[in-house]
C-alpha cells in the first residue's frame, strides 16, 4: 500500500470509516487516491458519494447511517423510530426521515425515503442523538415518536402507535408528563387523552 494510499485510510479512520466524496476531497485525498481505493476494494460504496473502509466490521444498521449522512439536518422518526426504540412489530420499508418544513434535501438512490416536513417545536423537540457505526444519528426519543404517529395516524394507520403505546407502557420506563408534553406540542392532545386514560 502506498503511502497516499496509507494516509487516505487514516483519513478515513479519523472519521469512522465512512465519508462521502466532498468530504475526502476535502480532506486531501485525491479523487484518483479515492477511486483507485475503490476499485482495489480498500474502500466500498454505501450509496452515491458515500463510501467507507471494506475492512471494517459489518454496520449494524446501514441504512439509518446512510440517511443521516445523507440528510444531515433529518431526524430518524415516525415507524423507523420506533423500529430503532424495540416498540413495534412493524418492518419499516423505507427510512422516514423528518426535516424542517420548507428545507431542501437529496434524493437518493438507496436506500428508500419517506420524509414529512415538521415545524418548530414539533420539529426542535425530543431529538436524542444515538452513536451507530461511528457516525451520530438523531431520532426522535419514544415519547415524541409516538405522539409523532398519532399526529400522522391518517397516513401511518391508527394501530401503529396504539401498538407502540402499549409497548412503551410494557417495555420502557413510562413518562406520562413527557407524552403529554409532546402530545400539547403537536396538538394530539384530545385523542391521546383517552387511550392514556385507560394505561394510567
Amino acid at each position: 500500500m502506498s503511502r497516499t494510499v496509507e494516509r487516505a485510510v487514516e483519513i478515513f479512520k479519523k472519521h469512522g470509516g465512512i465519508l462521502q466524496t466532498s468530504m475526502a476531497l476535502g480532506k486531501g485525498i485525491h479523487p484518483r487516491t479515492l477511486y483507485g481505493m475503490r476499485d482495489d476494494g480498500i474502500i466500498e460504496r454505501l450509496c452515491q458519494g458515500t463510501y467507507r473502509l471494506s475492512d471494517l466490521p459489518p454496520l449494524s444498521n446501514p441504512d439509518l447511517t446512510t440517511v443521516s449522512l445523507k440528510i444531515p439536518k433529518g431526524v430518524i422518526c415516525l415507524i423507523s423510530a420506533l423500529s430503532f426504540h424495540e416498540i413495534t412489530t412493524e418492518i419499516p420499508h423505507a427510512i422516514y426521515v423528518a426535516i424542517q418544513r420548507r428545507s431542501k434535501y437529496p434524493q437518493l438512490d438507496y436506500p428508500p425515503v419517506r420524509v414529512f416536513q415538521f415545524s418548530g417545536k414539533a420539529f426542535s423537540e425530543g431529538i436524542q442523538t444515538h452513536r451507530i457505526d461511528g457516525k451520530e444519528v438523531k431520532i426522535y426519543c419514544p415519547e415524541k415518536t409516538i405522539v409523532d404517529c398519532f399526529k400522522y395516524r391518517n397516513k401511518i394507520g391508527m394501530n401503529v402507535p396504539l401498538e407502540a403505546l402499549k409497548f412503551y407502557w410494557k417495555r420502557k420506563r413510562p413518562d406520562l408528563s413527557k407524552l403529554l408534553h409532546f402530545a400539547s406540542i403537536c396538538r394530539v392532545s384530545n385523542i391521546m387523552r383517552p387511550y392514556l386514560e385507560t394505561l394510567t
